[in-house]
Order: structure tokens, then C-alpha cells, then sequence
């Protein structure tokens, strides 16, 4: 990887680049980009930064204050490995360019921010992340809404609905059952192939790859697991791995989506997000004593996730799409309880390996719409709070939580019921994530207006489903 301006410009003359591609996060998660001939390119510019109008970018600048600056990160350049045109990607952070300071509301700078407060406390000097991402791939994706119509079509040659399909060449037979997604070899997966060239492609820019494969659903459901890493370049990754899985299926034909339920009556698509910390080179999650080999920095850890995990939610879970998956009764994480192995709870603690290395918790309730930058950063905020508060979570939950008695299933905490629930307590509980400046008021303003008229949006139109219901009441 590049390390310096110098090195980029020698990278695009040995690599025969023609385009350079500047690119950064907005703040709800989506990369914006803009591209110049690699010829313009020079060292200054890399240096200086280069101006674009904030005002049009949804969550930034006012357009009296929209003159804003990318400034080019050399260190997160590589070459694009799915674009005809040689073209090298640079990462970017955002600065004022008056005052020419970090944007409080650059989420990437809220990543940096974050790594600067965890060292600061003295507590641990990295925090590790380790997100499993799951999204569909579908063949035909359909959606239209109107004054007097609404409807979404989605479609996946290995739907189960698809048994009866007339299929040029003949129906195979090969479809996946709702829910019997999980691990069926081709050709019930039709996209080993396809996964394999994503995951190959993502190591050309950098990302380790520990395994793929199909997820639950009936339709076209993938995970593709990456190697953990520090915060900010597990955030960086996450980015080049949503854009590498909607390219590689966009030239297959198909399209991706990390909606969390983009179908009914199947699993929805989650962001289990591992997660650990470190000082020194040494795990300090792990004590083979304790329960789950969990140290108390652990237990606290999870106590904080726990005590501000509706708040997390705004930033975690930050569509009103994920509370169709975060719903009781079907074994989504909605309980805010920690366990070994019950995947019905918020917090689980994987127990394949006894190594010290590989003591961590898994915060299971988080999608994979969630911007990574704020949504590792809130994460982590909370896990410190807990632990400089000495938040002693819930006591360990593993039996199977359908079993319990209405009664016993009362004293459970469970997680938001909607997006509304889920900004609610993300305005009246940040304190925490304020904290070293981390996060800034303005920026938690600015994403929950946005994100409260996507609520107000929703609630505003009937739901195709309301007319089977209600139509000849």
C-alpha cells in the first residue's frame, strides 16, 4: 500500500493508472466519489486537498458554507479491480477549508477520533472490529411508489418460489427452502462462483478473507467473513467490501442489496459485529476463571454495550427497515442479555476457540446499512463507558429464552421496536458518545433529523398490506 504522496504518484506511472478516483464516506454510510485524469494528479494536490460543494452532499453543509475539502489519504490508495478503465482509488477525510481543520461531521474522522480517546484513557491502545456483513444478490429487483400505488417485486433463480417457473432449457429443480439456505453445496448455490470472485477480488485490495457462504434465506442470502482489524481500517475495508459485492454481481447480471429484510417470512441480512480490545500486544478480554473465559474488562465492556444499546441502535440498526428484522418471537438478537451460545441474544461470546487472542464479544444486533465509521466508534464508546463506569451487565442467559415464563421474560430488557424508539434514546442518551469530542451534538442533530423524516416518510404511506388487511372491512 502507498504511504505517501510521492509513493502515489510513482504508483500510478508503474501501475499505468488514467484515472484517479477520489472518494469519501457521507454520514449515513454512503461512499460519494468524484474523478480527474491520473495526468492532473500531482503531490500538491494530494497535500492541499481537493474542493467540492458539501451542500450537495445529504447531512453536510448549508449552501451559504458549502465549500468543502477532500483531502487524500495516501495510505488508503489502491487500483479499482472491477473498472474497464485503470483507476486508482484514494480515500479521503474531510477538512474546513478555511480554517482547514477536521469536519465534525466526517465520519471517517470520527473513526480517528475514536482510536485517539481509547489511547487517551489509558485503558487500551487498539480496538479491534470484526463485522460479518451479510447481503442478497437478486436477478430482478422491481419498486415503484405513487399517489395511488406502492409495491416492491424482488426476485432469485434459487427461490423456492421459483419450483414451478417455466425456465428456458427446462426447470432443474435445484431451489433452496425457506430458511434451508444454510451451507447447501452447488448447485443448490448457484453462487459459489460468483462469492469466490468477490473474495478474490477484495484480497487485490487489501482485505484478508477468512471464508464465504451461503447465509439462511431463500434467495440468493451470502456472508463473506473478513479478517478482524483495528477500527478505522476495518471501517475502510467494510467500504471497499460493499462497493466490491455490488460491482462483482452487477457484472453477473445480479444486484445486491444489504437491506436487512428485503423479504418476508425468510432471515433477514445482519452485521454481527466481533469485537476486542488491546494493550501492548496483549487480548484484554480473556481470564479463564471468569465465565466464558470473559475478563471483568469484558463483562464491563458488555455492560456498556448493553446499558446504551437502544441508543447504539440510531447508529446501528439506522433504517426503518431494520426494525422489520429486529422483531420478538423470531429468534432475531433482540434480548439485551449476553450468552455463550444463545443467538437469540444481543450479546453472544463465540466459543470456538479457548485462545486468549480470540476472547471477544459478538454484538449481534446491528445491520449492515449502518455507516461503519460512527457505528465501530458508538460501539466502542459504549463498551469504554461501561468499563470506566464499572457497568456489571445482566448475569449470563443460556437457556433458550422462548422457554421462559411470560414473567421471566418481562425482567428482559429488549431492544427499540422502531426506528422512532431507536432516536429517541439516541437524543436522550449521548453523553457517552460525546466524550473526547468523538462525536460532536451537531453531527448526532444532523443524522437524527435526517433519519426522523425517513421515519415520518414511511409512516406518511400506506403499506400494500394494510389493503389486504383493512380494504373490505
Amino acid at each position: 500500500m502507498s504511504k505517501t504522496a510521492q509513493d502515489v504518484i510513482k504508483l500510478i506511472k508503474d501501475e499505468g493508472i488514467q484515472i484517479v478516483d477520489t472518494r469519501f464516506t457521507d454520514l449515513f454510510g454512503g461512499w460519494q466519489h468524484y474523478s480527474l485524469p491520473a495526468s492532473r494528479l500531482t503531490e500538491d494536490m494530494i497535500s492541499e486537498g481537493l474542493g467540492f460543494d458539501g451542500s450537495s452532499i445529504k447531512g453536510f453543509q448549508v449552501i451559504n458554507e458549502s465549500d468543502m475539502l477532500m483531502l487524500p489519504d495516501p495510505a488508503t490508495a489502491f487500483v479499482d479491480p472491477t473498472l474497464k478503465v485503470p483507476t486508482l482509488v484514494i480515500t479521503c477525510d474531510i477538512i474546513d477549508p478555511l480554517e482547514r481543520r477536521p469536519y465534525s461531521r466526517d465520519p471517517r474522522n470520527v473513526a480517528k477520533k475514536a482510536e485517539a480517546y481509547l489511547k487517551s484513557t489509558g485503558i487500551a491502545d487498539t480496538a479491534y472490529f470484526g463485522p460479518e456483513a451479510e447481503f442478497f444478490l437478486f436477478s430482478d429487483v422491481r419498486f415503484s411508489q405513487g399517489a395511488n400505488h406502492g409495491y416492491y417485486f424482488v426476485d432469485s433463480p434459487e427461490a423456492v418460489w421459483n419450483t414451478g417457473a417455466e425456465v428456458p432449457g427446462g426447470n432443474k429443480g435445484y431451489r433452496i427452502r425457506h430458511k434451508e439456505g444454510y451451507f447447501p453445496v452447488p448447485p443448490t448455490d448457484t453462487l459459489q462462483d460468483i462469492r469466490s470472485e468477490m473474495i478474490l477480488k477484495m484480497a487485490d485490495v487489501g482485505i484478508d478473507i477468512e471464508l464465504h457462504h451461503h447465509e439462511v434465506a431463500t434467495a440468493g442470502q451470502c456472508e463473506i467473513d473478513m479478517k478482524f482489524d483495528s477500527l478505522l481500517s476495518m471501517a475502510d475495508k467494510l467500504q471497499k467490501y460493499k462497493y466490491i459485492v455490488r460491482q462483482v454481481a452487477r457484472a453477473h447480471g445480479l444486484s445486491a442489496t444489504f437491506m436487512p429484510k428485503p423479504l418476508f417470512g425468510d432471515n433477514g441480512s445482519g452485521m454481527h459485529c466481533h469485537q476486542s480490545i488491546w494493550k501492548d500486544g496483549d487480548p484484554l478480554f480473556f481470564d479463564e476463571t471468569q465465565y466464558a473465559l470473559l475478563s471483568k474488562t469484558a463483562q464491563y465492556y458488555i455492560g456498556g454495550i448493553l446499558k446504551h444499546a437502544p441508543a447504539l441502535l440510531g447508529l446501528c440498526a439506522p433504517t426503518t427497515n431494520s426494525y422489520r428484522r429486529l422483531v420478538p418471537g423470531f429468534e432475531a438478537p433482540i434480548n439485551l442479555v449476553y450468552s455463550q451460545r444463545n443467538r437469540s441474544a444481543a450479546i453472544r461470546i463465540p466459543t470456538y476457540s479457548s485462545s486468549p487472542k480470540s476472547r471477544r464479544i459478538e454484538f449481534r444486533a446491528p445491520d449492515p446499512m449502518a455507516n461503519p465509521y460512527l457505528a465501530f466508534a458508538a460501539m466502542l464508546m459504549a463498551g469504554l463507558d461501561g468499563i470506566q463506569n464499572r457497568i456489571a451487565p445482566p448475569p449470563p442467559l443460556d437457556v433458550d429464552i422462548y422457554e421462559l415464563t411470560p414473567e421471566e421474560k418481562g425482567e428482559i430488557r429488549g431492544t427499540p421496536g422502531s426506528l422512532t424508539e431507536a432516536l429517541d434514546a439516541l437524543e436522550a442518551d449521548n453523553d457517552f458518545l460525546l466524550k473526547g469530542g468523538v462525536f460532536t451534538p451537531d453531527l448526532i442533530e444532523a443524522f437524527v433529523d435526517a433519519k426522523r423524516k425517513e421515519a415520518v416518510s414511511i409512516a406518511l404511506r400506506p403499506h400494500p398490506y394494510e389493503f389486504m388487511m383493512y380494504y373490505d372491512a
